[in-house]
């Protein structure tokens, strides 16, 4: 039988020596980490044949790969997209991914005869635009609350072409009558005009509005000089909203490229990149972006992860990008930048100079975000909830019970017994670690034998594990549950794990080595935590014994006939009536409907007759001879 080594090994031998990416994959089959390569094959091979000590994050992931898959591309570029790609999509343990990034909203300017400008968090790959990602939402928003208070763009999701427009299968809204829209449903504004119109949104979310305001003017001008002053007001109001705008644009540079500022600020295995956006010479905006998995990366593989899922989506690139360190492969990131952008990107790291003092700028920033993110990270962490403390409070306990670990057993007079645990951290239930239990040991209906099976199970195997235990254990029920759960504990040397019941009936609160029931008030935010928690424990169990008996119900009795699978037994269903037919059939007329061998048919029709019979009984009339 060929080991886990000895599958990666032959694998790597398979791996080409073309440009791609690889994939490590664990037991499981999920994804660790995703990488890309000029040649897969020497890239692959270094991870398991490196001559220099390796770094404590590439020994940790090397532990965990049993298995390797590659995708071979034409180019190191489609290589980088491809990367970019799948770790956006898939975000394995090991890679650099940006934190949130699939919640980034984006500005899209739809691919429409007559597009729509609106604000998603979903790209849909039809040739739409989108600038973006932006990460400070509010800035965000009052973008295009003046794009949309400055031009008339449509509000309506109708595709409208030119075949709308001639069947008039919609009409003009309130936005025409209040001069938000210019009516392109109805023809009144050709697709010419409004994509003309589009191309000045462009221009504004570039920072290009000095021509805007120009224009805007210029209408203002003509209207009013024709006595038309309700539009010239409407053309002075757009105009002061773009110059307002834009007066919160501070001017910090006197070139007038479009540039990218990129800082970089890195503690432990956090990292946070700052990106200033300077279009037309003015900060447009500034953008923050906090990475996980940094681990021990070099600073140019962390720019270049970041730069191919930044950039990945947005067609809002600049000029240039200024950098605190050459990414690697960074002819690989220009050549893909430029097919972006149809136009060289240009990717600098200066020493000296006013883009050397805006970059020690971004990076100020970085560092000081980055602080406050740790800082608040660390607050969370400390932070007990009010209804933790109350708990603490009413029970008496020595330390907070901030991870709480609830068991519930669930039967039906001791058929299909089941067992459930929730877990509960600072108040909140944490779903990734709830387990379910099928009760193996105890025949009939013993729910205090159940809770002590379950308990005993769990912490065995926590024990073996060397895992985290909780601060308290609550069970559904009185002192008899409460009793089982505490000898399941000395059972393991675990009795310093606190435990408490709560019965149903009153919602009484039992104590470990205490008769009585506490008195704790009822509108007592600690009792309430438990009552949550407990029902939650009563939930999650019912549902997995409802599972559990909808698949015995509906278990057939020929099941355990060896060679009757499901097309043998719906055969069977579908060609007799039922039970008793079978019965009463004989072999021959089984085999040959059934299209069986006649042993088979003969076993068939057995244990129908010992079905029958004992429905027969069960009813109290006699079985047919």
């Amino acid at each position: 039988m060929m080991t886990a080594k000895h599958h990666i090994l032959e694998r790597i031998k398979q791996v080409p020596r073309k440009s791609g990416v690889y994939i490590f994959k664990d037991t499981d089959g999920k994804i660790l980490y995703i990488g890309k390569a000029k040649r897969l094959s020497d890239r692959v091979r270094s991870y398991f044949h490196a001559s220099p000590p390796q770094t404590p994050k590439i020994v940790s992931l090397m532990s965990k790969v049993v298995d390797l898959e590659w995708i071979v591309t034409g180019s190191e570029v489609e290589a980088l997209l491809a990367e970019a790609n799948l770790v956006k999509e898939h975000a394995p343990k090991y890679n650099v991914n940006m934190k949130d990034d699939k919640s980034f909203p984006y500005i899209r300017i739809t691919n429409e005869p007559y597009p729509q400008v609106l604000l998603t968090r979903q790209i849909v790959r039809d040739g739409s635009k989108y600038f973006g990602p932006y990460t400070e939402v509010k800035t965000l928003r009052e973008t295009l609350k003046v794009i949309h208070n400055v031009f008339p763009i449509r509000s309506c999701s109708y595709r409208i072409d030119d075949g709308v427009i001639a069947q008039k299968q919609v009409s003009v809204c309130l936005d025409y009558h209040i001069k938000k829209c210019n009516g392109p449903c109805e023809g009144l504004v050709s697709e010419k005009a409004y994509n003309r119109m589009i191309q000045d949104v462009v221009k504004f979310l570039h920072g290009r509005t000095d021509s805007i305001v120009r224009d805007l003017r210029e209408k203002m001008e003509i209207a009013s000089g024709d006595m038309r002053y309700e539009e010239a007001a409407l053309y002075r109001n757009q105009m002061n909203a773009v110059e307002t705008f834009a007066r919160r644009q501070r001017k910090v540079t006197a070139s007038f490229d479009d540039r990218d500022i990129v800082g970089l600020a890195v503690e432990n295995n956090d990292a946070c990149v700052v990106i200033i956006r300077l279009r037309n010479g003015k900060i447009l905006g500034r953008e923050k972006v906090y990475l996980v998995g940094v681990g021990d990366e070099q600073p140019g593989r962390l720019v270049a992860n970041f730069m191919g899922q930044f950039y990945l989506d947005s067609d809002f690139i600049p000029d240039e990008i200024v950098l605190p360190e050459l990414p690697e492969d960074s002819e690989s990131l220009s050549e893909w930048l430029r097919g972006k952008k149809r136009k060289r990107v240009y990717l600098t790291v200066p020493q000296r100079g006013e883009k050397a003092r805006l970059l020690r700028l971004s990076r100020q920033n970085a560092v000081l975000l980055l602080e406050e993110y740790r800082r608040r990270r660390a607050r969370r962490k400390e932070l007990v909830p009010a209804m933790v403390e109350q708990l603490q409070s009413d029970l008496r306990l020595s330390v907070p019970p901030r991870r709480i670990e609830a068991f519930d057993i669930s039967n039906i007079q001791g058929s299909d017994p089941v067992g459930s645990m929730v877990c509960f951290v600072d108040g909140v239930a944490r779903k990734s670690e709830y387990r379910k239990f099928r009760i193996k040991s105890v025949r009939g209906a013993d729910d205090y034998a159940m809770m002590r099976e379950v308990v005993y199970r769990r912490y065995r195997r926590l024990r073996s594990e060397l895992a985290t235990l909780p601060d308290l254990i609550l069970v559904d029920g009185g002192k008899g549950q409460v009793g089982m759960a505490i000898s399941a504990l000395q059972a393991l040397g675990l009795t310093y794990v606190p435990v408490v019941g709560l019965a149903k009936r009153l919602e009484e609160v039992y104590l470990a080595g205490n008769p009585e029931a506490q008195s704790i008030p009822k509108s007592s935010p600690g009792l309430i935590l438990l009552r949550r928690i407990r029902d939650e424990a009563h939930r999650f169990a019912i549902t997995f014994h409802r599972q559990r008996r909808g698949k015995t119900m509906t278990r057939s009795v020929f099941d355990d006939i060896k060679g009757v699978g499901p097309v043998t037994r719906n055969r069977l269903l579908s060609r007799f009536d039922n039970m008793q037919t079978i019965a009463e059939a004989s072999s021959k007329e089984v085999s040959e409907k059934i299209r069986i061998p006649m042993r088979l048919a003969e076993e068939i029709i057995a244990s129908a007759k010992s079905v029958s019979s004992s429905l027969s009984r069960k009813i109290g009339a006699k079985p047919k001879p």
